[in-house]
């Protein structure tokens, strides 16, 4: 089940400090580090590669709070992760 996130504490510098991450660890290690799976639905989509927006707004969010979220603990679709990206300027597309 899903809890009340609060998405404020997270900027688009975390966001960008979570993709950095994602590029050097490689996708097996981000997700293994930061508890997340690939995505299924949508691409964040940031100097022409392709993220996933569940898995680096989550990680986002550790880095703005020190708090860890699960994939559960928040929606990934376009009411939930892609809807936060995109208030913070990025790009998020549909597969």
């Amino acid at each position: 089940m899903t809890k009340s996130v609060n998405w404020e504490s997270v900027t688009e510098a975390h966001v960008r400090r979570a993709v950095e991450e994602y590029d050097d660890l490689g996708a097996r290690e981000f997700f293994a580090a930061h508890g997340f799976a690939p995505t299924t639905t949508y691409d964040l989509v940031f100097k022409g590669k392709l993220y996933p927006p569940k898995a680096i707004l989550g990680t986002a969010y550790e880095f703005a709070t020190g708090d860890r979220l699960a994939s559960s603990d928040f929606e990934g679709g376009r009411s939930g992760a892609v809807k936060v990206l995109r208030n913070l300027g990025f790009d998020v597309r549909a597969r």
